[in-house]
């Protein structure tokens, strides 16, 4: 039984909701998203407020209301207020800066790491190589700043890498810590 499901998804003013069977389109100030939905899965509008609900209650459509409810209220917020995602990079020599719409790093490699974004989503460095990832659509957001991390993943012996605003690296010690005489 989904709790998650069962919540009414609040359309804010300037959110337009287009439903078509099960084709959700979903325009904002922000931008434009679309999504089908599996058949297994009714959206209807009522005043403004989206209900999701099963057609059945075999155990896939019980799985499926939940996700379909929260990729749909995604949609609804990131038309309106958008999604962001924050990276701070540690370590000597550690640098970030864009060129035009790319993203150029340098991470203790013999070359420069570049990232073009994708369309749809934006990449700004801010003071001390804070990396800021925006755009519309929370999946993408998350896959962009996911492979940012990627080029350099926090390390446990010194703490240096990429890694998201406030993610707490486990620190090891080092071999001379374990060593007794």
């Amino acid at each position: 039984m989904s709790r998650i499901g069962k919540a009414p998804i609040t359309v804010p003013k300037g959110v337009t909701v287009d439903l078509k069977g099960n084709d959700v389109k979903v325009k904002g100030p922000k931008g434009e998203l679309s999504r089908t939905l599996r058949p297994e899965i009714e959206i209807k509008m009522e005043e403004d407020k989206l209900v999701l609900t099963k057609k059945n209650d075999d155990r896939l459509s019980r799985s499926l209301h939940g996700l379909s409810r929260t990729l749909v209220a995604n949609m609804v917020k990131g038309v309106s207020e958008g999604f962001e995602k924050t990276l701070e990079m540690t370590g000597v020599g550690y640098r970030a800066q864009m060129e035009g719409k790319k993203l150029v790093m340098a991470l203790g490699y013999s070359h420069p790491i570049e990232i073009e974004p994708p369309k749809g989503l934006e990449i700004a460095v801010g003071k001390g190589n804070v990396i800021t990832v925006t755009g519309i659509d929370k999946q993408a957001v998350g896959d962009l700043a996911s492979a940012i991390r990627e080029t350099r993943p926090p390390e446990v012996y010194k703490g240096k890498g990429v890694r998201y605003k406030g993610e707490v690296i486990r620190r090891k010690a080092g071999k001379a810590a374990g060593k007794k005489k």
